[in-house]
């Protein structure tokens, strides 16, 4: 009908023109509701209901490393899977630590690890000294500490001073050049026992071409005109270091000589630091000799002998005992033998290799073994371990692991002792 109304007034031809561009106008509008279907976006959720409380606007929340992280099954970066679309996201930075993800750790052999330092409370010394007094028995302390020098690694041993100070603890500290932690050691406390000594030829070792007694008022000299101005003389002074052990009887009287004249100018002298393994039990018995260990016995608070004690093997700590370390008792027994009193002893070198230091464990096992060896005798005043300070292959930082244990061990472990009855006994220490 539509067509014949047309007809009637509008040439064939024309209406024909009409048609077709009507047929195309809907041809393209058909063709631009399929192209907005697949390029709109996914719907959003329904409005809410009548009624309903309206969501509140907030900030784009910003993505999480965990929401971030591609799913097992997603693609490789820069492919799309078949069936899907691309979606690009704003790229977002985020300015920071690095988020990698933490490996899984790797399965660890427990039984090579080492044991935790125990964190002991410190034993109540008091009572326990109470206690053994009335057994007729005297307190022990550990006697083990630290030898520092120049350089290398002593961290923590600031707060290892302080914690047995805090305790009443006497600590034993050896130092070589570096005066500072002797010092530090007597201001925390003035029960601390602190030895000093200087490297250098003339220093440490006598003029052997001289008469003993001449040698040793010109060490005597060289020796305190080299000493920092704020030394103390509550220290322990070490004059010689590893002497010829061949000297015996010229050694004695060298060193009986720097006794007198250490206690004229009021201080404390520690003779020898012989090597590890000397002397031999008959140097201590020349004329020598025997005049120096009688002059020691009547001063025992301001004439030591000194001592250097080391097994030579990381493996065994009492390789070779008692000829290595435990050494000291032979020279005990002599002086039992010969009636003189038992001197004080430093062992201002205390270890296993000059360059070496077993793990933590084993040298925590060591230095029990040794503690009881030392505190079963009293005139044994001071035991330092080697080596904090610089050189020797780096041992110190070997070394300084063993601080905070040697602490703990120190104020949480004491030993009793019967003064009226203590016979040298090696046998009663030797390892089974």
């Amino acid at each position: 009908m539509l067509k014949a109304r047309l007809a009637d007034r509008v040439p064939a031809r024309s209406i024909h023109v009409a048609l077709i561009l009507t047929g195309g106008i809907a041809i393209l509008a058909l063709a631009g509701l399929g192209v907005r279907s697949l390029v709109r976006p996914p719907a959003t959720p329904a409005s809410p209901s009548a009624g309903a409380t309206p969501p509140v606007a907030t900030a784009t929340p910003t993505l999480s490393a965990e929401s971030a992280r591609l799913s097992p099954e997603a693609p490789a970066s820069g492919q799309v899977a078949p069936g899907s679309q691309r979606v690009l996201l704003p790229l977002v930075v985020h300015v920071g630590p690095d988020s990698t993800s933490t490996p899984a750790p790797s399965a660890v052999d427990e039984s090579s690890q080492p044991r935790p330092t125990p964190t002991l409370s410190p034993a109540d010394f008091d009572a326990a000294r109470e206690r053994l007094q009335a057994e007729g028995k005297a307190l022990a302390y550990v006697k083990i500490g630290l030898h520092a020098g120049p350089g290398g690694n002593a961290r923590g041993l600031g707060e290892y001073l302080a914690a047995l100070a805090s305790v009443g603890v006497p600590a034993v500290i050896k130092s070589v050049d570096n005066y500072g932690v002797c010092a530090q050691a007597l201001r925390e406390s003035p029960d601390n026992v602190a030895v000093f000594r200087m490297s250098g030829g003339d220093l440490e070792l006598p003029g052997y071409d001289l008469p003993a007694e001449t040698a040793a008022e010109e060490h005597w000299r060289r020796v305190l005109d080299a000493l920092p101005p704020e030394f103390d003389q509550r220290t322990w002074l070490e004059v010689m270091n590893e002497p010829d052990k061949t000297r015996a009887d010229w050694l004695g009287r060298f060193a009986y000589r720097i006794g007198e004249l250490a206690l004229t100018d009021g201080y404390r002298f520690a003779a020898f630091g012989w090597s590890s393994g000397e002397p031999e039990p008959g140097d201590w018995q020349t004329p020598g000799m025997l005049a120096f260990l009688t002059l020691a016995s009547q001063y025992p608070d301001q004439i030591a002998v000194a001592v250097h004690e080391y097994s030579f093997t990381v493996d065994d700590i009492a390789n070779g005992y008692p000829d290595l370390v435990g050494r000291f008792q032979t020279l005990f027994r002599v002086c039992d033998e010969r009636g003189i009193a038992r001197p004080t002893v430093l062992v201002t070198e205390w270890g296993w290799e000059a360059q070496l230091v077993p793990p933590v464990d084993q040298a925590m096992d060591d230095i029990a073994w040794a503690s009881e060896l030392y505190a079963a005798y009293p005139e044994v005043r001071g035991v330092a371990l080697w080596y904090l300070g610089g050189g020797y292959g780096g041992i110190a930082d070997r070394a300084q692991k063993l601080i905070l244990p040697l602490r703990y061990h120190a104020w949480s472990e004491y030993y009793a002792v019967d003064p009226d009855h203590n016979p040298v006994d090696r046998d009663r220490f030797r390892p089974q």
